[in-house]
């Protein structure tokens, strides 16, 4: 058809727009079409798995049950569709070969590598407006991986369309959509690997329609050796149709010695030419080959035209872009063992010729396996530390693949960058003895001034912050610290660039000693540039700890509000980057949980503490440990539950094994334990746990005064009181509750008025973050304070009705005469504290004016209301409904 091009000039290729059709021998599988009908339902269905999975096919199979299949329009995607305009040419004309009635004046695009943003909001907005929702496939959209514009644009298309588009993706990666979003949303519908292997049953019929019988047993047997791949299966039922006995065919298949081995040999590399034969035989070591590497194996220069050959023939190799190839599994396994046979002996020089040319290429995760196949385990150490990658196997998504590498490390292999791989192990495992071990050992080789030596100095420097955090030495980890800065100092800058995980690691690593050690500005200072450091797959563990911990540090300075926000920032970074639930932190769960006991939320509390305890890191991190048994501790205390609490505290009083002494968790058990002796009604015992421990802080000084309340010694808990800063730095957490204890003081007193102006300004502060539980722990105390002073209760329904604050206030009984002259907001605030029992001196440092500033406004209210006096100001303003 005319005119029909791309913005290159190309002609479009008709083929790309079919639905491939299905072969004699498909089996159809309900159970994954039934996903499929019900995942178009919603805007976004994902089909991903490795090549050979059946996608394809399966989504071919889907679209033929369908009652209008007209209303699909399928797209299988080529590379060249990296270029925005190519793609969305090729989408638009997809749309309208698959009946869909675009409109002309969407437009086309102009040029190959762009598309003008108004055609896609065109194009969102037509979508938008139909009556019945295009379902757009996207086959082989792997191929277009990489190109995160062509992502983002069909991303804004799909979140502007509405419910005019359904969006069916079939790729061997997972594309560069925002899944985060669709997955917490519920609004996408997957169907994994996992998903699309054949189960026994399936088997059975896939034999059935090659005319091939084969007993339950070896349907199974087949199934669990190909791991129900689509395309093994139908390659060992190929060569089964060769045999008498497919059962004992499959029962002693052995990859190398089968008939399977005999045929694939036969029919494909036999039929090569010698070096093409040589070619696959060595390469057969690779996972992924590349012509120039394929040729470091031969010795040759003729690996591009024998790769790009065979590809073409469809002789088991599959180019898997940028001049990359892949063999087919079971054919390289087979290869595999016949190099053995043919080539004796040289498999371990393959590995060495391969690991020098991806080490050299950059590829280190590549390199190591072959390293380590060569024997070469010094050579492997030494190149992964060179490469500054030991920070990979402490976090990311390649570390427990590194750590199964290096498990199979030979004892004798010797050398520092052998002992750092040892200890990073070790250290990993939460090992510290055996992995200071190893970081003694390589430091006693730590010598030259090379980049070599550079980069062992910087992983051994590393590596014992790591350490110092895991047994809580703030002094031994901001040593370490220094020392990993200066190794910095002598390594390209370059080359640190390419690994943020290091700078993320030791920042976490130090902030947390230091946040155990309670040097709190320090360890703020360290995690919160942490979480600043490049937003990658590498530091996604690091920023989600560093904002765990950032959260803890605002909780143990009294800032639930800034707690709860860091805390919810730190498992968001967990679902964003998809860190399973059992590889988090769970000190922000332990967070949330100690906010929801504040804000006393049992329930709420007690679900974060659960989520916490499944963390598998909570219990070897020290910080983590002592958090689960004092949120533990808190919420049996809430409960009405000393005894049980004092249990828990009683295991947190000595540290583990090997773990410095940390002064908060000992002044907090301290707290704690004083808190459950005063419920069980013993004050003095509750007054020794605190002398004992010698704990200091507002909160402590809180916790003595109620204990000498509780024996009736108001005069020795008020001279504690007036000991503490009248503006401590602590936030509303620690400052309601010492205004709760003063007041409580005043009232046993006789002072009544203090002790209702004093609650006031509590209840003011601790409205913003719902602090309801430290009115509740003050007990009956308030209510009959309340009852005495019902103005207390005035718009404090927030409070929980145990409290007692919700006595209803009197209403007034006669209609006041109304105001002079309206107040102004500044005049409104100075009233609103006047009511609150505040002092001049204390109404100016409240509102940040000076005192001769408070009283020129209070002299205004007064003649505003027509009063002369304080209390009459208060009451014509409450007559008013002013207050």
């Amino acid at each position: 058809m005319a005119g029909l091009l791309t913005p290159g000039g190309d002609p479009l290729l008709a083929v790309r727009f079919t639905v491939p059709d299905l072969t004699e021998t498909f089996v159809r599988r309900p159970r994954l079409v039934g996903r499929l009908a019900e995942g178009v339902q919603g805007p976004l269905t994902l089909v991903n798995g490795p090549a050979g999975a059946g996608k394809t096919l399966l989504v071919a199979h889907w679209i033929s049950t369908m009652d209008h299949p007209g209303d699909v329009a399928w797209l299988t995607v080529e590379h060249e569709d990296t270029g925005p305009g190519i793609f969305w040419t090729y989408v638009l004309e997809s749309l309208r070969r698959h009946g869909a009635d675009v409109p002309d004046d969407i437009g086309s695009p102009s040029s190959p590598g762009d598309v003008d943003h108004s055609l896609l909001t065109r194009l969102a907005a037509w979508l938008s407006e139909r009556a019945d929702p295009v379902i757009l496939v996207l086959d082989e959209f792997d191929r277009v991986g990489a190109s995160a514009e062509v992502a983002d644009e069909l991303q804004f298309v799909l979140r502007h369309a509405g419910d005019g588009l359904r969006l069916v993706i079939i790729s061997r990666t997972e594309p560069q959509l925002p899944l985060h979003r669709y997955r917490a949303a519920g609004e996408v519908a997957e169907v994994r690997g996992a998903d699309l292997a054949f189960v026994p049953g399936e088997t059975a019929a896939l034999l059935s329609r090659h005319d091939i019988r084969l007993s339950d047993e070896g349907a199974r047997s087949l199934t669990e050796w190909t791991g129900g791949w689509a395309a093994g299966l139908r390659l060992c039922i190929l060569a089964a149709q060769h045999v008498d006995d497919p059962d004992t065919f499959i029962k002693n298949f052995e990859a190398g010695q089968s008939t399977l081995a005999d045929f694939l040999l036969a029919e494909v590399l036999e039929a090569q030419s010698d070096e093409t034969q040589d070619l696959l035989l060595r390469s057969s070591i690779l996972e992924q080959i590349n012509p120039e590497l394929a040729n470091a194996l031969t010795g040759r220069d003729d690996a591009e035209p024998i790769l790009a050959g065979l590809q073409h023939a469809n002789a088991f190799v599959e180019a898997i872009g940028h001049s990359w190839y892949r063999l087919h599994p079971l054919f390289a396994e087979i290869l595999r063992v016949h190099l053995r046979v043919r080539l004796p002996g040289v498999e371990p020089e393959l590995h060495r010729r391969a690991a020098r040319w991806l080490s050299d290429a950059g590829l280190l995760a590549e390199a190591l396996p072959h390293a380590a196949g060569s024997g070469e385990w010094e050579l492997a150490a030494g190149r992964f530390i060179d490469e500054l990658a030991i920070g990979q196997l402490l976090t990311g998504l390649d570390a427990e693949r590194l750590d199964g590498l290096f498990a199979a490390m030979a004892p004798d292999a010797a050398g520092p960058a052998a002992c750092l791989v040892r200890a990073a192990r070790e250290l990993s495992r939460h090992d510290v003895d055996r992995g200071l071990d190893h970081l003694r050992r390589a430091g006693e080789n730590l010598t030259g001034e090379d980049a070599h030596a550079a980069a062992l100095r910087l992983s051994h420097a590393l590596l014992r912050v790591f350490a110092a955090r895991l047994i809580g030495s703030a002094g031994m980890a901001e040593a370490a610290a220094e020392d990993v800065t200066a190794a910095e100092r002598s390594l390209p800058a370059e080359r640190l660039e390419q690994h943020p995980e290091l700078t993320a690691l030791m920042l976490t690593d130090l902030g947390s000693a230091q946040l155990w050690a309670g040097r709190f500005d320090a360890a703020r200072t360290a995690l919160s540039s942490a979480v600043r450091v490049d937003d990658g797959p590498s530091t996604a563990y690091p920023r989600h700890e560093s904002l765990s911990r950032l959260a803890l540090i605002d909780l143990l300075c009294g800032r639930p509000g800034r707690a709860e926000s860091h805390a919810r920032a730190a498992v968001a970074e967990a679902e964003r980057s998809g860190l399973p639930p059992a590889a988090r932190t769970g000190v922000a769960q332990l967070v949330l949980a100690a906010v929801a006991v504040d804000r006393d939320d049992l329930a709420a509390a007690q679900t974060h503490l659960d989520q916490a305890t499944a963390s598998s890191s909570a219990s070897h991190d020290p910080v983590a440990t002592a958090g689960l048994g004092l949120v533990r501790s808190r919420i049996l205390l809430a409960k009405g539950h000393p005894k049980e609490a004092l249990r828990v505290l009683q295991e947190l009083r000595r540290p583990p094994h090997g773990v410095e002494p940390s002064p908060w968790v000992g002044d907090r058990v301290a707290l704690d334990m004083s808190t459950a002796h005063l419920a069980l009604g013993d004050p003095l015992v509750a007054m020794e746990v605190l002398a004992e421990e010698e704990t200091v802080g507002p909160e402590a000084t809180v916790a003595a005064a109620r204990a000498r309340l509780a024996t009736g010694d108001e005069e020795a808990a008020l001279v504690l009181l007036d000991e503490l800063s009248t503006e401590p730095d602590e936030g509303p957490g620690v400052i309601v509750r010492v205004l709760l204890a003063r007041a409580q003081t005043a009232d046993a007193l006789g002072d009544e008025s203090t002790a209702q102006r004093l609650v006031a300004r509590a209840l003011r502060l601790a409205r913003p973050e719902h602090l309801r539980r430290p009115f509740v722990e003050v007990g009956p105390w308030l209510r009959s304070l309340v009852r005495r002073r019902p103005a207390l209760a005035q718009g404090q329904e927030w409070l929980p009705s145990m409290a007692g604050v919700r006595a209803t206030v009197p209403a007034p009984q006669t209609g006041p005469a109304p105001v002079i002259e309206a107040l102004s907001d500044r005049e409104r605030e100075v009233l609103e504290r006047l009511a609150q029992m505040m002092s001049r001196e204390e109404i100016a440092a409240d509102l940040h004016l000076s005192v001769n500033t408070v009283k020129t406004h209070l002299k205004s209210v007064y003649r505003k209301l027509a009063a002369t006096r304080r209390g009459e100001a208060v009451r014509r303003a409450r007559d008013l409904h002013l207050l």
